[in-house]
């Protein structure tokens, strides 16, 4: 993902904007990280390159959750904890 993306995007729970960007690896492009809505607390996985925006229902915990484990020592505790649709807390 390009990081001016970043400019356009916006929750598409609550359409609040401008969102939070966590880079865990990045090349060219951010290959992976986590994109946040400080509003909500919804984080959307940025996955081989690609950034996973779906709504709640579409959403799959079994590989939700071990991105968060995966990433968790660069996650910023409230998203671990509160972060919609899955946490760790919930666990």
């Amino acid at each position: 993902m390009k990081r001016k993306l970043m400019e356009i995007l916006a929750c598409p729970i609550d359409k609040y904007h401008p969102l939070e960007l966590y880079v865990f690896e990045e090349k060219e492009e951010i290959v992976e990280g986590l994109i946040v809505c400080p509003k909500c607390l919804r984080w959307y996985p940025i996955r081989d390159e690609i950034p996973e925006m779906l709504p709640d229902e579409l959403r799959k915990e079994k590989e939700d959750l071990p991105f968060l484990e995966k990433w968790q020592h660069k996650i910023p505790k409230k998203i671990l904890e509160e972060g919609k649709p899955f946490n760790l807390k919930q666990k």
